[in-house]
């Protein structure tokens, strides 16, 4: 049974790390929380919905998804990385406010996302044609039941994560950006090309963003607000992580998502405590957000923060 919470929350952990990282990135060189991001998460994943029902399986499958599903990955992706990218010129870039003001004009992006893709596919759910699949039968006797679809979920977050490391530490690109996080200012009186680098980071952050949404829509389903549900969750792995730090947001990424899905064990032993109040699964945001200030009262910076 612990094996199996541990499992399902490897999963959601693999989500929680892909919408933490492009959350982090805009704060670091944006310097403004976006509360957009977990809106882009739902981008990504209807504009993966609609490509998957238009092209099918495409004749092939790994780890029980359709070769069409990657596909529909790579265009949700890319979606959400437009989205964002065009979000930034037309609106971010114009407005001549403080960090709080665009905070709050990403409040207003956040409403006009999810009420154009509300306005499209109504509020009901919806999940991805993809079939349900039964546990991997070689893990059902060690107490563990996840499908293929869980596995390729693991996966593919574990390349995208790996590939971002890469580009961080060993392109020009990556050190451009790691100087801009560190010190805008002196980025740019160094001869670095700030806005081009701000505008990859639209890129990433945003592309990663659309990844976690699709991942997230094959785990759970598909509902316009499903990015803002999970939007609280992610401030709190980026906080945690400490605010500002990508590899921060990883570790708390992984901190929270692992938190959220043991509940379950959480709730069975408050029940079999005498004099011990019920913990029941609902208040895992709750006790995610519990732990995340407990941290914070020990390392104000978060866990991978730097001291100021």
């Amino acid at each position: 049974m612990v094996l199996e919470y541990l499992a399902n929350g490897l999963v959601f952990s693999s989500i929680i790390v892909l919408g933490s990282i492009g959350l982090s990135l805009v704060y670091s060189i944006a310097d403004f929380a976006n509360f957009a991001h977990g809106d882009t998460m739902t981008v990504g994943a209807y504009a993966s919905f609609v490509t998957f029902g238009a092209v099918g399986g495409l004749g092939g499958a790994v780890l029980g998804l359709p070769y069409g599903f990657f596909l529909a990955l790579l265009v949700g992706i890319a979606a959400a990385a437009v989205v964002a990218v065009a979000t930034e010129k037309l609106v971010y870039e114009s407005i001549d406010t403080d960090s709080i003001g665009l905070l709050i004009t990403s409040i207003g992006i956040a409403f006009i996302y999810r009420a154009v893709i509300q306005i499209r596919f109504g509020a009901d759910f919806t999940r991805f044609g993809v079939g349900t699949l039964p546990p991997i039968e070689w893990l059902i006797p060690y107490g563990i039941r996840v499908t293929q679809h869980d596995v390729a979920i693991v996966v593919s977050a574990a390349v995208l994560v790996t590939g971002l490391h890469v580009l961080l530490q060993y392109t020009d690109l990556g050190r451009k950006m790691r100087a801009m996080a560190d010190n805008p200012d002196l980025a740019r009186v160094s001869g670095i090309r700030t806005r081009r680098v701000t505008l990859w980071m639209w890129v990433i952050g945003a592309g990663l963003a659309g990844a976690g949404g699709v991942f997230l829509g094959l785990f759970n389903q598909l509902s316009p607000r499903m990015g803002f549900n999970l939007l609280l969750v992610i401030f709190a792995a980026v906080i945690l992580g400490g605010i500002g730090s990508v590899y921060g947001a990883m570790l708390g990424g992984f901190l929270i998502g692992m938190i959220n899905q043991m509940m379950p064990l959480v709730s069975d032993l408050t029940d079999a405590l005498p004099l011990v109040p019920s913990v029941g699964i609902e208040y895992a945001n709750a006790v995610a957000f519990l732990i995340m200030v407990a941290v914070l009262l020990v390392r104000p910076n978060g866990i991978a923060g730097e001291a100021t």
